[in-house]
């Protein structure tokens, strides 16, 4: 590659020489020092990309230079160092990398050359649902029912495993993706072959962004960008803003790192942090362990930025030091970070951002966030009142019948509104943390001693992010405690925080259901969607696995447990939270104890091999895969059907009919939902039509190798609201061409528009797209005929995804709205200037009287390289052809 600053050079560690690209180099003509340490990620990874083409001296010279104040609309190029997948998002990948090899060979290419460029790692820990609960076989009978339900996808990834270079798969039932990248995959600083870099990596999760608490710049993207990436396409970026968080003070005795980041969500969505990153520095990191900087990076998308990155210091090495990591590997990471001005240090001088907000741990209170929103904060003494506001305003619409009289597993009670139904420690963001786990053990232990159990109409589970979590909790002696509460082991996964929570005992579901319950969920995860936890559940709250705990005793959230009994203890004597919170000084204690490298060791020792189940699968090694026709759960899609080498270029949108018109804060879950399929909706006759019976349906998550399904799951949410609708909750529309059609499953209308050639769009508010990094979001919306989708605006990876599908974005101006303009969906649109590298086009709404209202659209088309896939008909389209004319 082309170097104009003759950048490499060499790095002695431990007698043994490295090469590197070093920013000294630029050193002369740049003050580096003032740049965040995110910018000097982004410019080590131009310096060493340079080729006089996607990379250029300009470039990089345009970074090295950048005021954070005022930055240029400059685009600059970021190449990952390798790509992690989850199964539900990378099963769609490996299917794709699939159909790939099919298309390149009908192209008259090799289909070998369709292989990852950089290392792929996928982790399946999406899959597992809570079916059983509550006993010590739970997790067996998960794992068991879980293999049972996706034998064709796991026999697919060991197939991708065997075909495939540079593409390794952990098995089920090991842990969760972003947990296993911070305690293993992480490198921190990369070592190829001799030649040392940043660790960075895309993946297929929004909550990629985890990785950034150990100073490795990664976020989350679509499938679809994460397969350019494996194929070697740089990511096009505009210089981002950094916003920095000063960070001072010390948390307080009964704060913990979930308090904190519930916070930092709070604060960073009123700052507005969408498409920037964010950067921590300040001595306050000096009372930070890794592990809580892993619990605030990992929120990143709740806060609505790219990246939430924390510097590499003593801690990082630590972290690394205590996850098992070798020293030699301890010490080369250290060594890079100090050459190349990467290493912080409580009185390092504090750079240049673009804003600047200050946090002061002393200040952090014991919160949860709900009951929609993860960024809806409250404070622990305020949650009864949060409750009630909530349930007061659904009565309108769903009044209670409540309280019901439920006979469940031997104990007859009254299920009323506000009980917790859920209650789930799960998701990586908080069983990361040995703090906030012990926490929940220690208190569990007092609980118990006092006499305290869980409610019994309570569905409790335990899903850490990896098995050494289990091993120092077994190591504390607090399994017993924790089991006695009925928090047993369930499953290394996501499970409930992805809405894997699996059915409510029949009785409770039933009585929720007749009674139009209104009932809470309270999880340690990161994500509280509206329809997100489980269908039936219309509350949920973030919490800390202690607090998990205490609402479960509790089984309301119709309490304020800073004031009011959790229970009644053995004696008869009422019990308060504070009677069973556990100290600070008695959480670290016991962390010391328990946690320690031996166990990371010994945990990750042969983590690639898996149990006898996954080693029973068998599979034929061959260049293409034997696709199944028959099979429901992979597929070979639809993207590359008389694809020519010629792509097709930018087509004109006339004539097109409205899908949908929705509001705001429009989620991927909303758009392209990850759980339960309906019996009687097109997916789930889709599946019954083809012999499968309803209670192998599994999950949509689980099916997202199949576009037919898929397709008839996108905007199915069971919450999602229409305005083409009104007072109808669903994923329906009406097919409207002159008069109206009758309410219909938003599929039937679409394919109804599809056959007689009509495109389609979707209006939307403010925040279209938050949420996870679907990208069958992005390819449903396509399938169904979508061509543009206008909203005030959309969240970053959505974005990227749409452009990456072929799907134009658009964004209303000068504060518009649908609403605004009057647009109700009834309206044919056309769409005048619609021409490469177009910031603005017109749109003409003409409604059924004739009249026709004319407005400006933004196109979100950000970058040429944007243009260049949305020319070919889509990323993947533009990739192949690249790869066929080689």
């Amino acid at each position: 590659m082309t170097n104009s600053f003759n950048a490499r050079t060499s790095l002695n560690v431990g007698g043994r020489d490295y090469q590197y690209f070093s920013l000294k180099a630029l050193a002369g003509q740049f003050n580096l020092a003032r740049l965040p340490y995110s910018y000097k990620i982004l410019l080590e990874n131009l310096l060493r990309h340079e080729d006089g083409a996607n990379t250029t001296k300009a470039d990089i010279e345009a970074l090295a230079g950048a005021d954070l104040k005022a930055l240029p609309a400059k685009d600059i190029n970021f190449t990952p160092a390798r790509v992690i997948l989850q199964d539900f998002t990378g099963v769609p990948c490996v299917v794709d990398l699939a159909a790939m090899r099919d298309a390149i060979k009908k192209l008259g290419g090799d289909a070998a050359k369709v292989n990852p460029l950089c290392p792929v790692e996928l982790v399946i820990d999406h899959s597992v649902m809570i079916d059983h609960y509550g006993s010590k076989e739970a997790l067996d009978l998960n794992a068991k029912v879980e293999f049972e339900r996706n034998a064709e996808r796991y026999t697919f990834l060991r197939w991708g495993q065997e075909a495939l270079q540079n593409f390794k798969a952990v098995p089920p039932d090991t842990g969760i993706v972003h947990q296993v990248n911070i305690e293993y995959l992480a490198r921190v600083v990369f070592d190829n072959n001799g030649l040392l870099y940043p660790d960075s990596c895309f993946g297929t999760d929004s909550h990629t962004t985890m990785v950034n608490g150990i100073g490795v710049l990664g976020w989350g993207v679509g499938g679809i960008e994460a397969e350019a990436a494996m194929l070697g396409q740089p990511s096009s970026m505009l210089m981002p803003e950094v916003i920095g968080v000063r960070v001072t003070g010390k948390l307080a005795e009964g704060a913990t790192a979930t308090d904190l980041v519930l916070t930092i969500a709070e604060l960073l969505r009123k700052r507005g942090v969408v498409e920037k990153f964010v950067e921590f520095f300040g001595p306050g990191l000096a009372n930070l362990a890794a592990s809580d900087r892993n619990t605030i990076a990992n929120m990143g998308p709740e806060y609505g930025a790219t990246c939430g990155i924390f510097p590499i210091d003593e801690e990082t090495l630590n972290y690394l030091r205590l996850t098992g990591r070798p020293e030699e590997s301890i010490a080369v990471v250290k060594a890079y970070a100090q050459a190349q001005g990467m290493w912080w240090t409580p009185d390092a001088p504090e750079a240049e951002y673009t804003d600047v907000l200050h946090l002061d741990l002393a200040t952090i209170q014991p919160s949860l966030a709900g009951p929609k929103r993860p960024q809806d904060r409250v404070l622990l003494t305020g949650v009864k009142a949060n409750y009630r506001k909530a349930f007061e305003a659904e009565q309108a619409a769903r009044p209670s019948k409540g309280p019901a009289t439920v006979t469940d597993r031997g104990q007859t009670y009254q299920l009323k509104d506000g009980a917790v139904v859920i209650a789930a420690i799960t998701s990586c963001t908080n069983t990361s943390n040995p703090s906030v786990l012990i926490g929940a053990g220690l208190l569990a232990r007092k609980a118990r001693a006092l006499g305290l159990k869980s409610q019994p109409w309570v569905k409790t589970s335990l899903a850490p992010g990896s098995k050494v979590v289990t091993d120092y909790l077994a190591k504390a002696g607090l399994i017993e405690d924790l089991e006695h509460l009925g928090f047993n082991v369930v499953a290394y996964g996501c499970t409930t925080c992805i809405g894997n929570s699996g059915p409510l005992n029949e009785p409770i579901g039933k009585a929720i259901v007749d009674n139009t319950l209104s009932v809470s969920a309270v999880l340690s995860g990161n994500r509280n969607f509206e329809g997100r936890v489980h269908q039936d559940v219309r509350m949920n709250y973030l919490a800390s696995p202690p607090l998990v705990v205490a609402y479960a005793i509790a089984g309301s959230t119709d309490i304020d447990l800073t004031s009011e009994p959790i229970g009644k203890g053995s004696n008869g004597q009422d019990v308060f939270l504070k009677d069973i919170w556990p100290t600070n000084a008695e959480i670290q204690e016991a962390v010391a104890k328990a946690v320690t490298a031996e166990l990371f060791k010994a945990s990750y020792a042969d983590v690639l091999k898996g149990d006898a189940r996954w080693q029973g699968i068998k599979v034929t090694k061959s260049e293409t895969y034997p696709w199944d026709s028959k099979s429901t759960y992979v597929q070979n899609p639809p993207y590359f059907e008389g694809m020519t080498m010629t792509p097709p270029g930018i087509q004109p949108i006339a004539g097109a009919r409205c899908l949908a018109v929705l509001g705001d804060s429009i989620t991927t879950d909303h758009i392209s939902p990850a759980g339960d399929i309906k019996k009687d909706g097109p997916a789930g006759k889709y599946l019954m039509e083809h012999g499968v019976q309803r209670a192998d349906f599994n999950s949509f998550g689980s099916r997202r190798g199949n576009h037919e399904i898929m397709m008839r799951g996108t905007f199915a949410n069971t919450r999602i609201k229409n305005a083409m609708t009104p007072g109808v909750e669903g994923g329906v529309s009406r097919y409207i061409n002159g008069a109206a059609g009758p309410v219909e499953p938003i599929y039937d209308v679409a394919m109804k528009h599809i056959a007689k050639g009509t495109p389609l769009v979707v209006l939307a508010g403010k925040e279209y797209g938050t949420g996870s990094s679907r990208d069958w979001a992005a390819k449903g919306t396509m399938l169904l005929g979508v061509k543009a989708v206008i909203s005030e605006s959309f969240e970053r990876i959505h974005r990227a995804n749409l452009v990456g599908m072929g799907v134009l974005p658009l964004n209303f101006v000068d504060g518009q709205s649908a609403t605004s303009l009057g647009l109700d969906g009834t309206e044919t649109f056309d769409f005048e200037g619609l021409t490469r590298g177009a910031s603005e086009l017109t749109v003409h709404a003409k409604k059924a009287d004739g009249s026709v209202k004319t407005f400006k659209a933004r196109v979100r088309v950000n970058t040429p390289v944007e243009w260049d896939y949305y020319a070919h008909g889509g990323v993947l389209q533009y990739m192949l052809r690249q790869m066929a004319a080689q």
